[in-house]
């Protein structure tokens, strides 16, 4: 295979940032400068969000899934102003960025199904899903029909969004290794001599399986999630996924047009610089559109004390499910079976902390009337 030409020039800028007549402003130091205030704007609006969640974490199941999702947006913005600043590694950042894509989707999915869960009989999602009749799967597959009652079709599903946990961090992976060896070449685009077209391949097929899974639940429970802002949700996270695409494809095809190279960047990193950027600015806004659409306001109990930040933290860093093993690391869980065990989820969980909490104000009220 052969090897792509460099991103980057050979000339390396020498200037330092602070000179003895104070910052030596260029455009790539404001852009520096703009990138790294609205990661940080990011990290805080994003810690604001999680610790109300933290503080009023009354239900583990659905929340832990919720801290996950609002982690995206700082995510993204530490990584692309570290791809801005250390520019001739941008590929390597961006590799390890899209990552994070996945275990998001991944965390939306079960928050789903812990929705659907809470709209059944006893807190079970089957509950829900039994009373779906067979009908046909989305477009382009509406000519095949498929019954939501069968244990394999929900197993399925699942392995349909979790396949995308796997693929994902495995293409970075060979994609950095590619990088290091000079064999990726992004820049050439669709080329079949680079190993970029045959990644890329792989992971438009592994996506597009994760979002049609997502897909087919959502039109399959859209009843069952009526009030909890379903659309919202999908679409904090799906913006960013298309934003930072679809911005990227104009960049790059300005390369060589408007963006041209310069002493020091080629039109490479002129156009992977803007585009990190751009996303530095973008996760501003997404962070407050996650902060609306994932709101701590509806996990509030009045009168209830604020709960510890750090079991939430943990909590929400703990990925078992990925390996079908139910969430054990909060105190209010317990094994459950069936359709819950597929998905790892905590019916028996949200149980016991019903009984947790009301146990707690019997013994309160008890000892009120003593005293």
């Amino acid at each position: 295979m052969p090897t792509c030409p460099s991103d980057n020039q050979q000339a390396v800028d020498q200037t330092d940032f602070w000179t003895d007549g104070g910052i030596d402003w260029d455009a790539h130091r404001i852009g520096w400068a703009i990138a790294g205030a609205c990661a940080a704007a990011t990290v805080i609006i994003s810690i604001c969000s999680v610790l109300q969640h933290c503080r009023s974490y009354t239900n583990p199941a659905e929340q832990r899934q919720i801290l996950r999702i609002l982690y995206m947006p700082p995510v993204y913005g530490v990584i692309s102003f570290l791809s801005y600043r250390f520019f001739r590694s941008y590929t390597y950042y961006e590799l390890v960025e899209v990552v994070y894509e996945a275990f998001t989707l991944s965390a939306f999915l079960m928050l789903l199904i812990e929705f659907v869960a809470a709209s059944g009989t006893g807190h079970k999602a089957e509950s829900s899903i039994a009373r779906k009749d067979k009908r046909k799967l989305p477009f382009p597959f509406c000519f095949w029909r498929y019954r939501p009652t069968k244990p394999y079709f929900m197993y399925t599903l699942k392995w349909a969004v979790l396949q995308y946990v796997i693929f994902r961090p495995a293409i970075s992976v060979a994609a950095i290794i590619c990088q290091a060896y000079n064999v990726l070449c992004e820049s050439a685009g669709f080329n079949a001599r680079y190993a970029n077209v045959y990644l890329e391949a792989i992971d438009f097929v592994s996506i597009s399986v994760a979002l049609y899974g997502l897909f087919l639940f959502y039109g399959l429970t859209k009843e069952e999630l009526i009030g909890r802002r379903p659309l919202a949700k999908f679409l904090a996270i799906k913006l960013i996924v298309m934003f930072t695409w679809y911005q990227s494809f104009v960049f790059d095809a300005l390369e060589g047009r408007v963006i041209h190279a310069t002493q020091y960047w080629t039109e490479t990193n002129i156009a992977d610089g803007l585009n990190a950027l751009a996303i530095c600015i973008e996760m501003i806004f997404f962070a407050c559109f996650m902060w609306w659409a994932y709101t701590p306001a509806a996990y509030r109990v009045s009168g209830a004390r604020p709960t510890s930040i750090w079991r939430p933290l943990w909590d929400s860093f703990f990925i078992a499910y990925i390996r079908g093993v139910p969430e054990t690391h909060s105190r209010f869980a317990s094994q459950v079976t069936g359709f819950d065990e597929a998905f790892g989820l905590e019916k028996a969980g949200r149980a016991a902390y019903v009984a947790h909490t009301s146990s707690e104000s019997v013994i309160r009220g008890h000892s009120g009337r003593t005293n």
